[in-house]
């Protein structure tokens, strides 16, 4: 699936003053026409212009999976985005499901404008970002309005506490039609405690919980990121089983009785006792 085209020539403007710190685009050298946007040293997203199918992060390439795998191929969709950064699962959704409806939320304005000016959106995309806090741009949106939510929200390198609560995947629900599709990034390392935690969190609110996650992840050998996928339907387990399979970098599907033992006796966590997802070691992320 694959969708080259010429891009514009973009010129970066160096280090720029962000609200989240100081952001950066800098360009792919491994892959001509992509963008990588870091902010304070982490990269935050990868974009390629020429074709906004390529999903370069392994996650976010999860994350596409269950967007493909959200309605049959090519039919739009209405999308809430909870987080933007260089908007490339937006770009995705785009190019894969055209005439989809998608909202962003994204509440550093100066980052957003920064990835307008120089990393233009297609003129045909239908996306609307909204300046606002995940949390507050969530609960002011209509119930039933969105076939998927994707949640991947950063302050710095940690997902901010409010962000992981039953109270907030409660707020998710509410959003989605009946047999929507909730997806969020879950970033922890040993010994996952915290995604362990978002397990029970989500057990809470959904019927169907499944966690996508590379081995090494998975088992506690290196930090990473987690793509947790919930829904009151059936998953697509199986179709779900052979993308992660087949993807660069493979990951496992955890679910039904494997995720009972990965959740082990962990509890939802809820408002009050709600904490941001662990702090990356030093250099995880370093290029």
């Amino acid at each position: 699936m694959s969708r080259r085209r010429q891009a514009e020539p973009v010129v970066p403007p160096g280090p720029t003053p962000v609200d989240g710190g100081t952001a950066e685009l800098l360009g792919d050298a491994d892959r001509d026409g992509s963008w990588v946007l870091v902010v304070d040293g982490t990269p935050q997203s990868h974009v390629d212009l020429a074709d906004p199918t390529h999903l370069e992060f392994e996650y976010v390439r999860r994350m596409g999976h269950v967007l493909d795998l959200a309605a049959e191929e090519g039919r739009p969709i209405d999308v809430v985005h909870l987080g933007g950064g260089a908007l490339t699962l937006p770009r995705y959704v785009a190019a894969t499901r055209p005439g989809s409806r998608q909202r962003v939320v994204e509440l550093d304005q100066p980052l957003t404008e920064l990835v307008r000016a120089h990393l233009p959106l297609p003129r045909d995309a239908r996306v609307r970002v909204r300046a606002a806090d995940a949390r507050a741009g969530l609960a002011a949106l209509p119930s039933a309005a969105a076939d998927v939510v994707v949640s991947d929200v950063f302050a710095g390198a940690r997902t901010p506490a409010h962000l992981t609560s039953t109270e907030y995947a409660q707020e998710a629900h509410r959003v989605l039609r009946p047999g929507g599709t909730y997806t969020a990034n879950v970033a922890d390392g040993p010994p996952l405690r915290f995604a362990r935690a978002q397990v029970a969190t989500l057990r809470a609110v959904f019927m169907h919980v499944c966690l996508l996650a590379e081995p090494g992840t998975l088992h506690g050998r290196r930090f990473g990121n987690l793509v947790a996928v919930a829904s009151d339907a059936e998953l697509p387990i199986p179709a779900l089983v052979r993308r992660c399979a087949a993807d660069p970098m493979p990951s496992r599907v955890v679910e039904g009785a494997d995720l009972d033992r990965f959740a082990g006796n962990a509890q939802p966590v809820h408002d009050a006792g709600a904490v941001a997802s662990p702090e990356p070691p030093e250099g995880v992320f370093s290029r």
